[in-house]
């Protein structure tokens, strides 16, 4: 099995353990670096173990751990100075431009400074206005000082490399980034390459597969890269073609290798999460108008955050911080002031044109049809339904491939991150089916045509995805919202109500579509956990991760799989199963805005660590209502956490098509006799609500004592879940 990309946050990390390797004379220091805290985010993991002499946890005084660490470059040896947040930098700010940066040319002869300070960034975690800003714009054009920023396209270690042997410098990390894992190969997704230009320091040239040239530039920082790439999808879905620039080294800015794309584009846009006003956005326009103004077609766009603090509450922090909707939206409206059409496929609507009445989310049905072959007839694109999710899952279709449907007719059901959404039918014609159900498409991607007579072959039989001669709807996953009826009458106008939101409308669909169609059991074990929690804060100490009960149920019950492999199968008819070939398992989540059952993947082969890192992803999101239709989808089995304090044990309810759930409950204090002697320990309550069609209470049973001998054996549970 291929080893998944490492993290940002490994690639940091590993960057700075070959650097203390390669090069004696290196220093860290920074608050809290040492281990087994390894710095706020981890990134000085490992390093003071290997090399404790060089490794200093400092006092709480950025101007004291910057000066320091220019003393040490002018006595010949070199440091890494880490910011535990790069709001601080402000603190540091004297030292950086009057000692650092100025001590290399200020004494006459030219003064290597090998310092370099690295700064975690950025918002969107919800740490609130002195810990969540971005600070580049500060240090821009200061004499001798080098600027970098990381990126899921660069190896930090050349970046560190380059700004300690050209020093002094600054690497701005972006927080998001830290969990975010390294694009590698040259593929950023199934729509999206990328190729650097000018070397390892360079610039990432993210570019469409299909070669299609840019009629829009992008240009961003590491830290907005995903921003900038789902906006280029949302604007390819619109008919404008995108590339992203993302450099490794913000200032002095090497245009040089990107000049020549720069100059063939028809809008050139920079999106950066600092606040307007002397920003690195500005230098980047200000040169590109400086040497390619003859060729632009109009000023460069610049696109900022709001003006204003970073708030903590997150629906706030989301309005202030620059996103990638807002991108595409202003990019759009660039677009039609500048784009010019490229030929009958490409109608860019300008304003004052026939169409320009159309919505800023509306255009025509042909432009954002994207197809391997050409349309042979009405094409069926996959419209953007909100502002969360850039793919769907395909839930059912309402006609036969090859039937006649009336315009305005049902077509498709497509499932978002919280609804289920009916498409109707654009135009009449005999329909040609491109997307099967059950499969994920974007934004987009083209789901059907509508021809003017019957398809001469039929297309591909997609039946065999459900149980033999009925359709079957795929598993719809909490947080969706189907069509629910209105009530028989209104309420009396006096009368007390309650209005169930979107999201609990879904879970209630999915809650009376389960009770409906899966004949439920339930058994549950008590599981004494003192042992795998005094294991799990060890690990959490080793890895960084934030490792807790929940990791550890989910992969305990991934444990179970090769010994219950029915328990992760799909009923396909009333004699036979489906068995998963990879243990993919849904989780709860719920923050407050609507149930979740995000799928944690590969559950079976990936560490503690990373799933973790991918249930803290999940949280986030649930914050934010941000998760993908994919991503809440193709789960074996699911887990409900209730591990609240008090929860004494939960009934979980199965998701048709799975065919059980496992519930665990909160954390309880029990008085138990070891040797005759009173001794409290900690327990949970595991459960296991099942399909009784395919599952009987002896193997209920088993599979419940096979999850709790796997959290009894901590150091077991710990090594089978691979390297860490």
């Amino acid at each position: 099995m291929t080893r998944p990309a490492p993290r940002v946050v490994e690639a940091l990390n590993a960057a700075l353990h070959r650097l203390f390797e390669e090069r004696s004379s290196l220093h860290l220091l920074g608050e809290d670096v040492r281990d087994p805290y390894g710095g706020a985010f981890k990134v000085t993991r490992g390093l003071s173990t290997r090399h404790p002499d060089r490794v200093l946890s400092t006092p709480i005084s950025e101007a004291g751990i910057t000066g320091v660490a220019g003393g040490l470059a002018l006595a010949g040896d070199q440091a890494i100075v880490e910011m535990m947040f790069g709001d601080f930098a402000a603190l540091a700010f004297d030292q950086i431009l009057n000692l650092i940066s100025k001590s290399v040319t200020m004494y006459g002869d030219r003064v290597p400074m090998p310092v370099v300070v690295r700064c975690p960034v950025g918002g969107n975690r919800g740490y609130g206005p002195t810990h969540s800003q971005s600070l580049q714009k500060h240090f821009v054009g200061v004499p001798n000082l080098a600027l970098y920023e990381t990126s899921p396209f660069h190896d930090p270690y050349a970046q560190l490399a380059e700004g300690l042997d050209r020093g002094p410098a600054m690497l701005f990390e972006d927080k998001v980034l830290y969990t975010r894992r390294m694009f590698r190969d040259g593929v950023v997704d199934e729509h999206h390459r990328f190729a650097m230009r000018g070397g390892s320091t360079g610039w990432a040239h993210v570019s469409p597969m299909d070669g299609t040239a840019a009629d829009v530039v992008l240009i961003c920082p590491g830290g907005t890269t995903h921003r900038a790439l789902d906006a280029a999808r949302i604007l390819r879905a619109r008919g404008i073609a995108a590339h992203v620039l993302v450099p490794a080294r913000l200032y002095p800015p090497d245009l040089e290798p990107v000049l020549p794309l720069l100059a063939d584009a028809r809008l050139v846009a920079v999106a950066e999460e600092s606040t307007e006003g002397g920003t690195w956005g500005a230098e980047i326009a200000a040169r590109v108008h400086t040497r390619i103004w003859s060729h632009l077609r109009s000023p460069v766009l610049q696109l900022n955050s709001a003006d204003s603090v970073v708030p903590t509450a997150p629906h706030l922090e989301s309005r202030v911080l620059l996103g990638a909707e807002r991108i595409a939206a202003e990019i759009e409206k660039g677009a039609a002031r500048s784009l010019q059409p490229r030929g009958p496929a490409a109608p860019l609507v300008a304003a004052g044109s026939e169409t320009a009445g159309a919505g800023a989310g509306e255009q025509p049905a042909a432009a954002a049809v994207d197809s391997a072959e050409p349309a042979a007839g009405a094409p069926v694109a996959v419209p953007k339904l909100n502002n969360n999710d850039t793919a769907y899952l395909v839930v059912r279709w309402f006609a036969d491939d090859g039937a006649y449907i009336g315009e305005g007719d049902p077509l498709v059901e497509l499932e978002t991150s919280k609804a289920v959404e009916e498409i109707a039918a654009p135009a009449d014609g005999h329909l040609r089916i491109r997307a099967a159900e059950g499969s994920e498409v974007g934004v987009g991607d083209l789901l059907a045509e509508l021809l003017a007579e019957p398809p001469a072959a039929p297309a591909p039989d997609t039946s065999a995805l459900t149980p033999s001669d009925e359709r079957v709807a795929a598993p719809v996953p909490a947080a969706v919202n189907p069509t629910v009826a209105p009530p028989a009458q209104e309420p009396a106008p006096a009368a007390r109500t309650h209005v169930l939101d979107r999201a609990q409308q879904g879970t209630a669909a999915v809650v009376t579509r389960a009770h409906r169609e899966v004949p439920v059991a339930f058994a549950a074990v008590e599981v004494r956990v003192d042992a795998v929690l005094a294991r799990l804060r060890t690990l959490s100490d080793e890895t960084g991760a934030e490792v807790g009960l929940p990791e550890a149920v989910v992969k305990a019950v991934a444990a179970a799989h090769p010994d219950f492999p029915h328990l992760f199968g799909t009923l396909v008819d009333e004699r036979t199963v489906r068995l998963a070939d990879t243990v993919d398992i849904g989780v709860t989540v719920d923050a407050g805005n609507g149930l979740y059952i995000p799928v944690l993947r590969d559950c079976a082969g990936r560490s503690l660590a990373d799933l973790s890192d991918d249930l803290m992803d999940f949280r986030m999101k649930a914050f934010r209502a941000e998760f993908t239709a994919g991503e809440l989808s193709g789960g074996c089995l699911s887990v409900s956490l209730n591990t609240e304090p008090g929860v004494l044990f939960v009934q979980p309810i199965v998701m048709a098509p799975q065919l059980c759930m496992v519930s665990v409950g909160g954390r309880l204090t029990r008085l138990v006799l070891e040797d005759g002697v009173p001794t409290s320990t900690t327990v949970v309550t595991l459960g296991l609500a099942y399909d009784h069609r395919v599952v009987n209470g002896r193997d209920a049973i088993a599979f419940l004592r096979a999850v709790a001998d796997a959290l009894h054996d901590a150091e077991r549970l710990v090594a089978c879940a691979g390297p860490q």
